[in-house]
């Protein structure tokens, strides 16, 4: 493989790649610009909407064909543990005979690594593929795609056990009468919904390329790599479906928690608003003074309220005590 120098021109390595059977020219964009997009559009000769594509981040992972130029969206996933929060970064990948271009969308490497040293940790992975899998390039272009989609894969793991784990921490929560933790609920959702829209077009993507090995003369032991990947695609996908599902049901149990709690409360509210009702009633009859109301000049008026009235508070709470509303 050749690695095409930061100063080089895309045109000349490419050119480079095709005089000798069995070249590989790796062209890599830690943060692609307009300038860079616009000269592999030119030395590759890319469709205009594939070139559209490419200036525009945000994707879902797909996988399209112009021509002999096979264009790939992956998004890879990483779990911070600090904020409780998953990091996505996206690529694009592009291949033609001879030659791979990847561009990171986001400025970051499926490791997190930042702009910073993005470029270096590109180059040091790289290195170290060349060494370990020298005979697994052999077999073409579509191996980058697999060196790509394996590590993608793999590193969607350690972000599904982190969110276990948030879950596992929530469900404490709900039963604990936390009101904190209904926000967390919908984060965590929003974090499962993220990675669903990461994994799950990813299996039709890998199921595009298995079903293009014939067509396009896919080597036999490329295939079983790409199919390993896809067997661990498929059974993150699975768990994704069933940690989502997981959360509605612990969002439905919080709702009728909550709900149960606040009915409570209700009860309690009510309760007291009876008992102090009683008591403010005996002493606004009693204090409209009029003058045929005997009472105001009975001696025992005044004691027989205040009794009346503790009377009919004692028995109303002794009644809701009863009933389990205090």
């Amino acid at each position: 493989m050749i690695r095409a120098p930061r100063d080089a021109a895309v045109a000349d390595t490419l050119r480079f790649a095709q005089k000798v059977p069995g070249r590989l020219a790796l062209c890599l964009y830690p943060t692609p610009s307009a300038e860079d997009i616009e000269e592999l559009a030119e030395a590759w000769q890319l469709h205009p909407l594939l070139v559209e594509d490419l200036q525009h981040a945000g994707q879902r992972p797909k996988l399209e064909r112009y021509g002999n130029v096979l264009f790939l969206v992956v998004r890879s996933a990483r779990y911070l543990d600090d904020v409780e929060d998953v990091e996505f970064a996206e690529f694009h990948v592009l291949v033609r005979a001879n030659a791979v271009a990847v561009l990171c969308q986001d400025g970051r490497w499926i490791d997190g690594a930042d702009e910073s040293s993005l470029a270096e940790t590109i180059e040091e992975d790289s290195d170290r593929t060349l060494r370990d899998d020298e005979n697994l390039f052999a077999l073409g272009p579509e191996a980058v795609v697999y060196r790509l989609l394996d590590p993608v894969v793999d590193g969607y793991r350690p972000v599904l056990n982190g969110l276990a784990i948030d879950k596992e921490q929530i469900e404490k929560q709900v039963f604990s009468g936390d009101p904190a933790v209904t926000e967390r609920i919908y984060r965590l959702s929003q974090e499962v919904i993220d990675l669903s829209q990461a994994t799950s077009p990813l299996v039709d993507v890998l199921g595009a390329l298995r079903r293009g090995h014939v067509r396009y003369e896919i080597p036999e032991p490329l295939q079983s790599y790409l199919q390993d990947v896809a067997d661990h695609l498929t059974t993150v996908d699975t768990q994704v479906s069933g940690l989502r599902d997981a959360l509605t049901q612990i969002l439905t149990v919080n709702a009728t928690l909550v709900a149960q709690r606040q009915n409570e409360d209700m009860k309690k509210i009510s309760g007291w608003a009876a008992i102090l009702f009683a008591p403010t009633l005996v002493a606004a009859i009693y204090g409209m003074n009029f003058d045929d109301m005997p009472e105001l000049h009975w001696g025992f008026g005044y004691p027989a309220a205040v009794v009346a009235m503790v009377a009919f508070a004692a028995v109303l709470y002794w009644t809701f005590k009863h009933k389990k509303w205090m």
